[in-house]
């Protein structure tokens, strides 16, 4: 084994065969230790036959030295590109993050090529997000691809955990860094992680070194401080310890959903790693949009992106005009940013993929215009009913209706009943008993309907459906979600009933039970609740039928939850809530029919 200054001297006469060379004082200098040092340090080198002096009389690595340095040598590198970089928005809901174009180079090729200038052919890329994106630099660079199938779910340990029999040696790279200079060296005597210092507040993972770099203590946000900015270099003894550790971890939930980096910091005592420190306009990693333009003039006006420019054609502004943007909900169905034109702010709201399978946008962007046009939501300006995406003015300091607040409900109900008052007839249809019944049989054919009363609890609400159809109520469009969560409330105590992803034709009644199984009302108060929406006192028959909806509206989100279960989706919060309601307000209604007291 080397020591440090051995190496650093082995590695400089290896970087400068054939070329200038060093001298004793300039050695001294760039080891940063005196000159005796530095003699004492070359004559042990000769003792070893790792150097020799020329015919030149100059210094000269000996194929000895080199056989010395080989325990060091680099042997691959692992790029991780399977996250979505969902803060990155716009761009990133177009391609991946690392394919975007930098100084006129694609970021991942740009760091592939500097790789492989180093010396460093043996390259690994793990995709997830957008993976098809990356298939063709497997053969334009002979790059090796592995998939990350848990990108959307896991942090980057789902990354580490698939290519844990590739760790040696190792550079770890994020495909979004942008490298100035070339930060990759064929020969590396130990592991590290780069940094760059922050003069003011960050709240990046900032580090803490002992008086030889080695790091002692990772804290998350600080001042004045290095932070971890960069690649990353594993050596072979850092890769074993640590390739153990998260192959024994992995199967702990919190590790997965946290980055590498977390794991690292718990064990740190354990895990030798080095500060590797470089100028901040060295190594560059793009937060946003506004940061990218500050480095790349051509993506002012030219961002190469289709959402730039719906955005720009509806409010008829210059793509380099739309600024501070900011990523403010990341959904199932939906991702959504904040954005600045002039003095005014918007919200872009972009479909995630596959959500056209389930939602209807032409039916949305109907029912949303016909919102704003009875100011439900003030807030709607356009929607591409074939794409699906949407623009908004931002509402200011806004919370959702509170259940419990007299005057919210109050605004809420009247918005219900304006919407059912129109009767107005859409192209589309809603129906959520049909939907219900629909998550019913794909439970009961995947064998997820094993509990005892599932049947009957089915059996059950059907005969309440079959009693509300016999009043014949006329269907009309309803929103069909109307929960606590779509009524925005903004700082002057106005109301927005936003989010007509679901709305359709559908039974009035559906929307009051829905607003109701979402509630924490009790019977008394559900019965309240009606007379004010009604404006009149409900007769039996009423009662009955809207206590049927608020048992059916349960019954739906009661199963939907249920199948969201089955497919890996935990979201049972209000699963026995839903239960319930389902249960009970199904006797309720049946009571109200046949004329009895409750």
């Amino acid at each position: 084994m080397l020591g440090l200054e051995e190496f650093q001297i082995l590695y400089r006469f290896f970087q400068k065969s054939g070329g200038e060379h060093d001298t004793q004082r300039s050695l001294a200098q760039a080891l940063s230790v005196s000159l005796g040092k530095t003699n004492q340090l070359i004559n042990g080198l000769l003792e070893k036959r790792l150097i020799l002096v020329n015919e030149a009389g100059k210094y000269e690595i000996t194929a000895d030295g080199m056989e010395a340095l080989e325990p060091y040598r680099v042997q691959n590198a692992i790029i991780m590109a399977a996250g979505m970089s969902s803060r990155f928005a716009p761009l990133s809901y177009e391609k991946p993050k690392g394919l975007l174009k930098v100084k006129g180079e694609v970021l991942i090729e740009r760091e592939i090529r500097q790789l492989k200038e180093a010396g460093i052919q043996d390259i690994t890329i793990v995709v997830g997000y957008m993976q098809e994106k990356f298939f063709y630099l497997e053969d334009k660079f002979g790059v090796k691809i592995v998939v990350n199938e848990d990108y959307y779910q896991y942090n980057n340990t789902s990354t580490l955990i698939r290519v844990l029999d590739r760790l040696s040696n190792t550079f770890i790279c994020s495909s979004d860094n942008y490298f100035v200079d070339n930060v990759f060296e064929p020969y590396v005597y130990r592991s590290y992680y780069a940094a760059v210092y922050a003069p003011g507040d960050t709240d990046e993972y900032c580090i803490e070194c002992d008086g030889k770099g080695k790091i002692k203590q990772v804290v998350s946000g600080g001042r004045a401080s290095w932070f971890m900015m960069g690649h990353v270099y594993f050596d072979r003894f850092f890769s074993e310890a640590f390739g153990q550790l998260l192959a024994r971890e992995y199967k702990n939930p919190e590790v997965r959903e946290h980055y590498w980096e977390d794991l690292y910091i718990r064990h740190i005592r354990s895990l030798d790693m080095y500060i590797r420190k470089y100028d901040a306009d060295k190594v560059l990693e793009f937060d946003s949009l506004d940061e990218l333009r500050e480095f790349d003039a051509e993506y002012i006006n030219n961002a190469d992106s289709k959402i730039l420019t719906n955005i720009s054609q509806v409010l008829g502004c210059e793509t380099g005009e739309i600024v501070n943007i900011k990523v403010i909900k990341t959904g199932m169905t939906n991702t959504s940013f904040q954005f600045q034109v002039g003095e005014q702010y918007y919200v872009y709201r972009h479909p995630q993929k596959g959500s056209r399978t389930h939602i209807n946008r032409k039916s949305e962007a109907a029912s949303s215009e016909m919102a704003a046009k009875l100011h439900l939501d003030d807030s709607y300006l356009y929607m591409d009913s074939k794409d699906g995406w949407r623009i908004s003015h931002y509402i200011h300091d806004t919370h959702t209706m509170d259940y419990h607040n007299e005057t919210e409900v109050s605004a809420a109900l009247s918005m219900i009943r304006t919407l059912h008052k129109q009767q107005l007839s859409s192209e589309y249809e809603f129906n959520i008993w049909e939907k219900a019944s629909h998550y019913y049989r794909e439970l009961q054919e995947s064998g997820y309907d094993d509990f005892d009363d599932f049947k009957k609890l089915h059996e059950l609400v059907t005969s309440v459906y079959e009693r509300t159809e016999q009043d014949a109520i006329p269907k009309c469009l309803c929103h069909c979600t109307c929960q606590a969560e779509h009524f925005l409330v903004d700082d002057e105590n106005r109301m927005y009933l936003v989010d007509w992803e679901y709305s359709g034709n559908d039974d009035p009644a559906s929307d009051f039970g829905t607003f109701i199984c979402w509630s924490d009302y009790s019977n008394t108060e559900v019965l309240r609740i009606l007379e004010e929406y009604l404006e009149h006192t409900p007769n039996r028959t009423e009662q009955g039928h809207y206590f049927g909806y608020v048992s059916i509206t349960a019954y739906y989100w009661y199963l939907w939850t249920l199948y969201q279960e089955m497919n890996g989706n935990h979201l049972g919060k209000h699963l026995y809530s839903w239960y319930q309601y389902a249960k009970t307000y199904a006797s309720y209604a049946l009571q109200c029919y046949e004329g009895e007291a409750l």
